[in-house]
C-alpha cells in the first residue's frame, strides 16, 4: 500500500550530490524535525526543478505583490546523514497554498505502469524555495564541462564529439 508523507511545513530542504562528477548520485532531500526523508532524483530533475520553481516564484510575486519576500534565507544547503533513500523519483510537481503561503513540492516514486508510487509532499516557504534555486543551480553546475559543439559532458579522459566525427582539432 502506497504511502503519502507531508513535511508540512520543512524546517530543512536542499538538493545536493555525491560522488565524482560523471559518477554522482542526486537528491533531493527535506526534514521537518527528526523526520528526514531523502530522494533519489536525476541531475535534469534537478535543474527543471530550480527553473520550475523560478517560473513559479515570478508568477507568485506578480500575482501578490506584497506576499513574502522570495529573497533567499540562509540555510545550511548541506545533505544531511543517515542518506537512505526512501525512493528514486519518477516525476514531480508543484503547487502553492494561498492559505499557508507555502509552496509545495511532491514527489511520486518511480514505479512499474500500473503499481501506485509512494508520495513525498516538501512544504517550504518562498525564502526557502528561492534558497533551493540558488543551490541547485550550483549543483547542477558543479558536474563536468560541457561541449560546446554537441552539448555532451567532457570526461576527464577526454571527449568523442558527434559534431566533429570524433576529430580533435
Amino acid at each position: 500500500m502506497p504511502r503519502h508523507i507531508e513535511l508540512n511545513p520543512t524546517t530543512h530542504l536542499t538538493v545536493g550530490a555525491i560522488g565524482p562528477p560523471g559518477q554522482r548520485v542526486f537528491y533531493l532531500q527535506g526534514s521537518r524535525g527528526p523526520n528526514l526523508i531523502s530522494l533519489i532524483i536525476e541531475k535534469q530533475q534537478a535543474a527543471m526543478l530550480a527553473n520550475s520553481l523560478q517560473m513559479m516564484l515570478e508568477e507568485l510575486q506578480r500575482k501578490y505583490p506584497q506576499a513574502e519576500d522570495p529573497h533567499p534565507v540562509w540555510t545550511d544547503m548541506r545533505l544531511r546523514e543517515p542518506m537512505d533513500p526512501l525512493f528514486r523519483v519518477g516525476n514531480m510537481g508543484l503547487g502553492y497554498s494561498d492559505e499557508t503561503e507555502r509552496i509545495v513540492i511532491v514527489a511520486y516514486e518511480q514505479v512499474e505502469e500500473g503499481d501506485e508510487p509512494n508520495v513525498v509532499s516538501f512544504w517550504a516557504s518562498w525564502g526557502q524555495a528561492q534558497a533551493l534555486i540558488k543551490h541547485a543551480v550550483e549543483i547542477v553546475r558543479a558536474g563536468r564541462p560541457i561541449c560546446g559543439n554537441c552539448g555532451q559532458p567532457i570526461d576527464a579522459d577526454g571527449h568523442f564529439c558527434p559534431n566533429r566525427n570524433g576529430h580533435r582539432t
